[in-house]
């Protein structure tokens, strides 16, 4: 047996530690890009069948976003629209590509009735302004949608308001 003294105790137990860390640790990797943002990290695609982990990168979008400016055919943080907000949004949470027009995005997936929409679900609104006088957004949860707003720029509204419930079109689940 091997007499250690007690001057190398310290050291054989931090070295023992990291041999059972090491040897406890996994291969798993992660596919695709990650991004860190103040201290957390998120997997580039959420998914949209999951409605927690959807309204939490729905969230967090809408935080990252906060402040940006509504303009007409922007599609970044300088300035963007509605459809420019849903197609960077799909494609970075969620890894769907949409069209780039609201007119475009009414025609993706399938049509489903308003009782029917849930996390994720794209939502159409008939506001008589812009080219088209078409708006979307994307639903979250207990009414809020998350949209580029011509007053507000990225905010939350509510569906149930008298202006989005009297102005809805339709919604669609990709």
């Amino acid at each position: 047996m091997i007499k250690f003294s007690q001057k190398y105790l310290p050291l054989a137990a931090v070295m023992s530690c990291a041999v059972l860390l090491t040897a406890c640790s996994n291969d798993i990797s992660v596919s695709g890009p990650i991004k860190a943002r103040a201290g957390i990290f998120r997997t580039h695609h959420s998914t949209l069948s999951d409605p927690i982990m959807a309204i939490s990168s729905l969230s967090e979008q809408q935080h990252e976003w906060k402040g940006t400016r509504y303009r007409l055919g922007g599609n970044s943080k300088a300035g963007i629209d509605c459809s420019g907000f849903m197609q960077v949004t799909f494609r970075d949470l969620f890894g769907i590509d949409l069209p780039r027009t609201t007119s475009e995005q009414a025609e993706e997936g399938t049509r489903i009735d308003r009782e029917e929409i849930k996390t994720g679900d794209l939502v159409f609104f008939k506001t008589g302004r812009g080219p088209n006088g078409k708006h979307v957004g994307v639903y979250v949860k207990n009414g809020q949608f998350l949209h580029a707003s011509t007053k507000g720029g990225v905010i939350y509204s509510d569906m149930n308001s008298p202006y989005w419930s009297r102005t809805f079109w339709q919604a669609r689940r990709l």
